[in-house]
């Protein structure tokens, strides 16, 4: 029974880092219906922001601080909300009414020329992350135990899930970020600046994959630019179980996989936890295409 609820905990920890990436998917998708395939290199970016941030701000701020933490994550979560407009101007606008395999092409030319980009700056090495957040123990029962980076990674996912909540259902942006999701066009009629929109969309997916990023490496404290393509792939994988599009649906996607994740992890199947998480991928595809919580869509690709 300790097992079972050990392994539990720990795939709620890993699919709260992995449904911070998966809402930029589906964000991104729910606006331009494409896959963003460079977002999974945005979260590396998003640790190494994290990673040079702390060590600047070592001299200053206490690593492991509160206050430090904070100013980590805000500083990482702005720089890669830059990262993302840009990628969106130079990138995906000029393509904006081309076909969608064309766009799509570009996603994975932005993707490896992050990570190629990544290996030219920073060195293939990989890097020891700062301890930003202490690894104390949280809770210790017989039963469970959860350290406070595991606790801080949750709590924080879910904060920033409910903010994304807020800011789409709640605010005048995020009613344009819905209206443009329905009909691009009849959105534009309606006084709606549909590149202001794209553009915070990008920006919101790219600082909560920043988050991730730096939740991430607090926990496996191990980084190198080419860390954000198999969380990234599951992060996707996790979007499409949920429902691409769907912001719940997404969330809901990346908890499954991560506490899938975490059990086989837990069994003599742990070498194929990967395979087993694409497994998935293939199966939603074949039997439910739209998701848990996806609606049924004809689109032509």
């Amino acid at each position: 029974m300790g097992e079972l609820l050990q392994q539990l905990v720990n795939g709620i920890s890993l699919g709260a880092i992995y449904a911070l990436i998966a809402l930029g998917y589906t964000m991104i998708y729910g606006v331009l219906r494409f896959i963003n395939f460079a977002h999974g290199d945005v979260f590396m970016v998003g640790a190494f922001s994290g990673y040079f941030v702390a060590n600047a701000i070592s001299h200053v701020l206490p690593v492991g601080s509160p206050l430090a933490a904070v100013v980590v994550f805000l500083a990482a979560m702005t720089i890669c909300a830059l990262l993302g407009a840009t990628i969106e101007y130079l990138a995906y606008r000029p393509l904006r009414s081309r076909p969608k395999l064309t766009v799509l092409i570009t996603a994975i030319g932005v993707s490896l020329f992050l990570e190629y980009l990544s290996q030219l700056l920073f060195g293939a090495t990989p890097r020891g992350f700062p301890e930003i957040i202490s690894n104390e123990p949280f809770i210790k029962t017989k039963l469970v135990s959860l350290d406070i980076v595991g606790a801080v990674v949750i709590v924080t996912s879910l904060v920033l899930m409910y903010a994304l909540r807020v800011i789409v259902m709640k605010t005048k942006i995020g009613t344009a970020m819905r209206a443009v999701s329905y009909n691009q066009q009849a959105a534009s009629l309606m006084g709606i600046n549909i590149s202001k929109v794209i553009t915070f969309t990008f920006m919101t997916g790219s600082a909560l994959a920043a988050a991730g990023g730096v939740l991430y490496g607090a926990s496996y404290p191990s980084i190198d630019p080419l860390m954000g393509i198999l969380p990234g792939l599951k992060a996707f994988v996790a979007a499409v179980l949920g429902g691409i599009g769907n912001i719940p649906g997404a969330a809901l996607g990346a908890f499954i996989i991560g506490i899938v994740e975490s059990f086989i992890g837990g069994t003599f199947l742990s070498t194929y936890r990967d395979a087993i998480v694409f497994a998935i991928l293939i199966g939603i595809l074949i039997f439910k295409p739209s998701g848990i919580l996806g609606r049924n869509e004809v689109e032509k690709v």
